[in-house]
């Protein structure tokens, strides 16, 4: 193996000719199915539908392989948009299929397509591209908005108007990443992500790409792509938590964690404003300003943040009552 394939590579069952193998099959793939159509299906709609989902399904496992075969992070936070863009296709295509303007590209119910669609969210936040939430809320929103915990917990990091619900698609292995979310403190959550990364790849054995490592080791071939949970490295960094006891795990994504804490503010730290209201800031991010901001949505009083900063987090009750320091979206208020 080339030594700087295999040091740049960011997962060990990553071969340079499997990578090279794989990654020429995903773009002859792209370029034909962005070609032709689909010869399969009852009507022209139907096999328009299954050559957008053909399409995205390559597109998204290119993405996720240049990931895994250590491509440089800001080359895939502009390649995130078009990934999003596919998925919007299907999403139409299948929409008119089915005759029904709420069909979702992912099904939730479906482990491995609720993992994906956790997956661009968690992409979202980690390659500083939250300017592309709202399309995913407008692609999944009408069939899934208030149904499933960690979707809308992931969401209100940066939308507002969220919704509190206590309930999710996939106990296992979700469970202990939703609860690092309600931990009183920061190494409770550190101790749920432990548990979570152990239990991740047994808890997607339904998923169809399971085990396609072991097809790839032992023919040269196969559907592996990489395995990571990104939204497992999204949560760490909305928490802010420290992330060195499982940093190393072989499915946490840490090099995307520290492009996410690292990335230059400059760049995507700027305040942001909507439609010319009012100068907003999120917790982690870089105070633009010295003056008083005021936690939207939480009914506490303004906080004082010098220019250069940090956003802080807010001291509120939580959806159980339990005060305890909360991510939030801070608002200019007045100058100090």
């Amino acid at each position: 193996m080339n030594e700087d394939f295999d040091s740049t590579r960011r997962q060990r069952f990553l071969g340079e000719d499997y990578f090279k193998w794989r990654l020429d099959l995903l773009d002859d793939g792209i370029a034909y199915w962005s070609e032709n159509t689909a010869p399969t299906g009852s009507n022209e709609n139907e096999r328009k539908a299954l050559t957008q989902r053909y399409l995205v399904s390559d597109v998204y496992r290119r993405f996720l392989l240049l990931y895994t075969g250590g491509a440089d992070l800001k080359l895939l936070r502009g390649e995130l948009e078009p990934v999003l863009e596919a998925f919007e296709r299907y999403a139409k295509a299948q929409r008119l299929n089915r005759q029904d303007a709420g069909e979702p590209p992912l099904v939730f119910e479906e482990i491995g397509e609720y993992e994906t669609a956790m997956q661009l969210i968690g992409f979202c936040y980690l390659l500083h591209r939250r300017d592309l939430l709202p399309r995913i809320v407008e692609m999944f929103d009408p069939s899934y908005r208030g149904k499933d915990t960690l979707y809308e917990d992931l969401l209100a990091y940066e939308l507002d108007g969220r919704i509190n619900v206590d309930s999710w698609y996939h106990d296992v292995p979700y469970r202990p990443l939703v609860f690092s979310l309600y931990r009183e403190t920061k190494k409770e959550s550190v101790d749920d992500m432990t548990e979570y990364l152990e239990a991740w790849y047994p808890g997607m054995a339904a998923a169809p790409w399971h085990d396609g490592h072991l097809e790839a080791q032992k023919n040269g071939k196969g559907t592996y792509v990489g395995y990571w949970a990104v939204e497992a490295a999204a949560v760490a960094f909305l928490l802010q938590l420290d992330d060195s006891s499982f940093r190393d795990h072989l499915l946490y994504p840490k090099d995307l964690a520290d492009f996410a804490r690292n990335f230059d503010a400059a760049e995507d730290g700027a305040p942001i404003r909507r439609d010319s209201g009012p100068m907003t800031v999120r917790t982690g991010q870089t105070c633009p300003e010295t003056g008083v901001w005021k936690a939207q949505g939480h009914n506490v009083p303004g906080v004082l943040v010098n220019q250069g900063d940090a956003m802080p987090d807010v001291f509120a009750p939580d959806r159980n009552g339990a005060y305890r320091p909360q991510p939030a979206l801070w608002e200019f208020e007045r100058k100090a």
